[in-house]
């Protein structure tokens, strides 16, 4: 395949042959792999794309409680605090990137129709990240359209090389792997190279790494929801880091196969199974108790 990648090694490589950025060859995999034309290609992410808009714009109304009780209503908070920035630390691309987050995130714990991107339980990021950044750009829809492009290689090179599910490789393959590409998602926004893309991809990645996945009751909502939040910040400073010409001492390639090795290595209590870590603390315990689950080893 002539378009084919499993690493950023070779996804660079092929940026260069054919002096694209990371997101034209993402296109060009796609359509080579599926059969679909480029434009095809382009419209299944513009309707992946509204998707998305639409969830974040229906969570931040909302200040509706998840079915279980345990989430909802943050993402209102913090997009209200907009209103009075002087309060706040973050800027107005940071802290409405984090209601954003949430506002998806909260979505979901509702049953509410979100784009999973990688997965359910680190779906705010992308947008979050790639939705509130076009705003401070005023950017056009193309220029989001490449964001998400970049993001999707860097999510199929972290599930080709390691994995994205949580039941796998904790947190880190989740969260994680949404921060990375948010990362590469939004320095391709700015202008950045491909190496800048992966740089910036790297150094948010290798602040998961080993990240437990225990969330309270087994429910995507304590702590997933707000480890969606911050991993917006994560990835907006690892991309600030990139752009002003920090470098990962690690390569992304690497960095890719120590997810890969942590996960394999990492207890099974805190990888989805709601055994350990939080999941257990007192506060873990009544939640369980008050949904009436009794979650055991033997699972």
């Amino acid at each position: 395949m002539k378009y084919h990648f499993q690493t950023a090694e070779e996804l660079i490589k092929l940026t260069k042959r054919h002096n694209v950025p990371i997101s034209e060859i993402a296109k060009l995999y796609e359509s080579q792999r599926s059969g679909n034309a480029i434009s095809t290609i382009r419209n299944k992410m513009k309707l992946t794309r509204d998707f998305m808009y639409k969830a974040v714009k229906t969570g931040i109304k909302s200040n509706k409680k998840s079915i279980m009780g345990i989430s909802g209503g943050d993402a209102q908070k913090i997009y209200e605090s907009l209103k009075n920035l002087k309060r706040m630390m973050g800027n107005k691309v940071t802290i409405r990137a984090m209601a954003y987050a949430l506002a998806v995130s909260e979505q979901n714990a509702r049953m509410g129709r979100i784009v999973a991107f990688p997965t359910a339980g680190g779906a705010g990021v992308v947008p979050g990240v790639l939705f509130s950044s076009a705003e401070h750009f005023k950017a056009g829809k193309r220029k989001l359209l490449r964001g998400l492009f970049c993001a999707s290689a860097v999510g199929l090179i972290i599930a080709e090389g390691s994995t994205i599910s949580a039941a796998k490789g904790g947190c880190q393959a989740e969260v994680g792997s949404a921060v990375a590409m948010a990362a590469a998602g939004l320095t391709e926004m700015r202008g950045g190279t491909p190496e800048q893309c992966f740089d910036a991809s790297a150094i948010a990645f290798k602040s998961y790494l080993g990240l437990a996945c225990d969330p309270l009751a087994g429910l995507v909502e304590v702590p997933c929801i707000k480890r969606n939040a911050i991993g917006c910040m994560n990835a907006i400073g690892a991309s600030d880091m990139a752009m002003a010409g920090v470098q990962s001492y690690v390569p992304f390639d690497e960095v890719v196969r120590a997810a890969r090795d942590i996960g394999r290595t990492m207890p099974r209590t805190i990888k989805e199974t709601a055994l350990g870590g939080l999941a257990i603390t007192p506060t873990g315990n009544r939640v369980k108790k008050k949904l009436g689950l009794r979650i055991t080893r033997e699972l």
